[in-house]
């Protein structure tokens, strides 16, 4: 990491390329957390049993506070208002990554919602460990008031990741049927997990100015974790990543995200100028 040290939105502004870039990644971070805090929220009184659907809707709500944190961030950058940034914008303008973005299976939530249970755990799972990761590395961000956050936001998204170890540990060691939707659902997940990794088209300049490692060494260290992990869970381990044909971080996105963001974004579009 570089040992630039930029400690207000004042002091990024005058350099154009570090804003630039700056801007960039703060889109990636908090359009990730703001699509799967959706997501998650769909799992509000379908989830297996009640505590569970308190705990999800509680990681929502924090992934979600979290995403309006780094949306402020950029508000302050002077990329827009914070909350037309996650309401207004089109969806090839957001910047997650596909695996965030994909439906939690076939249906709608008012309307026969047929989920997958174990599809959402590897999904969040997987996004975890990414979080945790990518966290770490913002930890020592060249950018202060980024660095800061991502310190603060370890220290609560340390149970966030324990939670999903637990279920992932649960379903891997439970009956059969348990264990092969389980499998099934990591190879699905894992279509879309290398997506994570992609710093999109700013991805030089965010190194160079030590805002966050490159994607070599965070997907390193994703891998190395997720193997160990699936080795405690009597797990095979897993292959070498690979990014699909969908490149989030560069706008490019399925059919699902118009559709999240469609819901997202129904009341705030009737009205922006109000006062929520």
């Amino acid at each position: 990491m570089s040992n630039l040290r930029v400690e207000s939105a004042e002091q990024a502004k005058q350099n154009p390329e570090y804003l630039s870039a700056l801007k960039a990644l703060l889109f990636q971070i908090a359009d990730d957390d703001f699509i799967l805090a959706f997501r998650g929220s769909e799992w509000l009184g379908l989830a297996p049993h009640i505590e569970e659907d308190v705990a999800f809707s509680s990681i929502s709500q924090d992934m979600m506070g979290h995403a309006v944190l780094f949306y402020e961030m950029l508000e302050a950058l002077g990329a827009g208002k914070a909350d037309d940034l996650a309401q207004l914008r089109k969806p090839e303008e957001f910047r997650n990554a596909v695996l965030v973005e994909r439906v939690n299976g076939p249906g709608l939530y008012l309307e026969e919602p047929r989920y997958d249970w174990a599809y959402a755990i590897v999904r969040s799972y997987f996004y975890s460990v990414f979080k945790q990761i990518r966290f770490e590395s913002l930890a020592r961000s060249s950018y202060l008031p980024l660095q800061q956050s991502a310190r603060k936001i370890l220290t609560e998204h340390h149970y966030h990741l324990l939670h999903w170890r637990v279920w992932m540990k649960q379903l891997a060691n439970s009956t059969e049927e348990a264990r092969s939707r389980l499998k099934k659902a990591t190879e699905r997940a894992w279509e879309d997990a290398g997506g994570l990794f992609q710093l999109g088209p700013e991805a030089s300049a965010m190194v160079l100015y030590g805002l966050i490692e490159d994607e070599e060494s965070l997907t390193k260290r994703w891998l190395e974790q997720v193997n160990k992990d699936f080795e405690d869970y009597g797990l095979p381990p897993a292959g070498g990543m690979k990014a699909t044909g969908w490149n989030g971080r560069a706008g490019e996105h399925t059919p699902d995200l118009a559709a999240a963001l469609a819901t997202l974004s129904e009341v705030y579009r009737l009205d922006p100028t109000a006062r929520w």
